[in-house]
Order: structure tokens, then C-alpha cells, then sequence
């Protein structure tokens, strides 16, 4: 087999596959950029917590209208605002950490979301919801994703100073601008805006991990931000690509192969990363003394 049959041919000879691989650029330019963010913001897991929390709302909306995009996107898109603020609201009017709260939602959420699928709906529809149909995109999805990428890369680019300030000096930030508030609220909701996006491709289970794996691969390379937002979004993509031609050659489930591959290069890095690796911590180079 060459190079062409190997890397070129599925997605010259299939539709589908260039469908898949747009979607996953999309879903890369704008997922890349805020998993970075949360990951500089220590808010990895509050991004987990997110993907798990759209699910009653997309599995409401999809047995009311099947698979209608507007439906499932709105219902996702509700319930994880729901339940931000709700494990925000909870967090400031009680003892509880916010947290704690957010874990609370999501695991509710979460078990709400499989108890109606399973109860009203099928196991294909449960399987459908859980780890999403990345190869079966059509255009009114890509469309969605592609106006969320590009709404979250203009967006970040009007908050991009006050989330970058938040993330090195709260306190700074807060004595000398109320840009923090607001920031914050936007961001969270860009997460939640890249989670339904990328629920429609990858199912709620695995959304997150395009988000995530990527960032935290690109922190053991680069240490600066910039860099760090272009080399996750980068590693989103590449992640993709190879996982479609896993999918295609292999007969793996696109999904989960995407996943496995970002977190392939995550252990890759985890060893040989040079900022903060095990390699490189176990063995530093040597600095000129004067």
C-alpha cells in the first residue's frame, strides 16, 4: 500500500470521510483554543463535567424531533447552561465548593440523560447520543460547527486580555477592571457552545476529550500561550486526521480512534515533552554557570 492509498484515497474516493475531516478542523479551531484555557484555568474536570451535562437536554430533544439538529442543539445547549449556573448558584448561596456542586449536577444530569434514552429510546439511539456519528456529518452540522468555531474565535479575541489576566492574576484583575465577571461567564459558555458542537460528531462521552487531550499534550512542548492555543489546535486536527484513517483502514469506531490518538501523543509527550516531562525533569539540561 503507498502513500496515496494509505493517506490520501479514503477521503478522495468518500464523501463521508471529507465531511468527517472538516468537521473535525472545525471542532479543532475552536475546541483547541478554550482547552487550553481550561486547562491554564485548572478547570479541566469542570469541562468533563460540562459534556456530561448536555446530555438530558440533547436526549430530550432527540425523542421529541429525532435526529433534528435544532432540537438536540438546543436541548444540549440548555441544560448545560442550566446546570453551570445552577452548581454556581448552589456554591454561592450554600457552604458547598463549586466543585462539589458541579460534580452533584453533572452525575444528576448524566443519569438522567441514559435513564431517558434507555426508558423511551433504543440502544442504538443510546450508542448514537454517547459517542456521536462523526462520519455521518451532513451539512446543517457542519454548518453549526463551523459557525461555533467561528463565533468562539471572535469571541476569545474580545476577551482574550481579561481571561489571559484572570488566568496569571485574579486579583490584579479584579482591582483594576470588572472584565473578570463577565469574561468568565462568556467563557463558560463558549465551553459549553464547543461541547454541543462537538457532541453532534463525537457523543457526549468523547467531546471532551478533543477539548482536553490536545491542551495538555501541547503544555509539556511550549510554555507560552500563544504557542500552546496554535499547537493544541494543531494536535485537535492531527489527532482527527489520523483517527478517521484508523477508523477507515482498521474498521474502528471513529470516535473512540480519534480519542486514542490524542491520547497517544499525550503519553508520547508525558515522556519526552521537554517543559516538564519525565525525561527532561529526570535528566535537565545543563546551563552555562558564569
Amino acid at each position: 500500500m503507498n502513500f496515496t492509498d494509505l493517506f490520501i484515497a479514503p477521503f478522495a474516493e468518500f464523501e463521508f470521510m471529507r465531511r468527517a475531516l472538516v468537521g473535525i478542523f472545525a471542532l479543532a479551531l475552536g475546541a483547541g483554543p478554550v482547552g487550553a484555557f481550561l486547562m491554564l484555568r485548572r478547570m479541566s474536570l469542570t469541562g468533563d463535567a460540562m459534556a456530561h451535562a448536555i446530555l438530558p437536554g440533547a436526549a430530550i430533544g432527540f425523542l421529541v424531533s429525532g435526529l433534528d439538529l435544532f432540537a438536540m442543539t438546543f436541548g444540549g445547549l440548555a441544560a448545560g447552561l442550566f446546570v453551570a449556573v445552577g452548581a454556581g448558584v448552589v456554591a454561592r448561596a450554600t457552604e458547598l465548593k463549586e466543585d462539589a456542586s458541579l460534580a452533584a449536577f453533572y452525575l444528576i444530569s448524566l443519569a438522567l440523560g441514559v435513564m431517558i434514552l434507555s426508558v423511551k429510546g433504543s440502544n442504538v439511539d443510546l450508542l448514537h447520543v454517547l459517542f456521536g456519528t462523526v462520519l455521518g456529518l451532513d451539512d446543517p452540522t457542519l454548518y453549526l460547527v463551523a459557525g461555533i468555531a467561528t463565533f468562539t474565535l471572535v469571541t476569545l479575541a474580545v476577551i482574550w486580555r481579561p481571561l489571559v489576566l484572570e488566568c496569571v492574576d485574579p486579583a490584579f484583575l479584579s482591582s483594576v477592571s470588572r472584565a473578570g465577571a463577565p469574561s468568565h461567564i462568556a467563557f463558560l459558555a463558549l465551553v459549553v457552545l464547543n461541547l454541543v458542537g462537538g457532541f453532534h460528531a463525537l457523543g457526549t462521552l468523547l467531546a471532551v476529550g478533543l477539548m482536553m487531550l490536545p491542551a495538555a499534550t501541547a503544555r509539556f512542548w511550549v510554555r507560552d500561550l500563544t504557542p500552546l492555543v496554535c499547537l493544541a489546535t494543531a494536535i485537535a486536527f492531527v489527532s482527527g486526521f489520523a483517527g478517521l484513517l484508523i477508523s477507515y483502514h482498521v474498521g474502528a469506531p471513529s470516535g473512540p480512534a480519534i480519542i486514542l490518538v490524542a491520547g497517544g501523543a499525550y503519553v508520547v509527550s508525558v515522556l519526552f515533552g521537554p517543559a516538564g516531562g519525565v525525561i527532561a525533569r529526570r535528566f535537565p539540561q545543563r546551563h552555562f554557570e558564569a
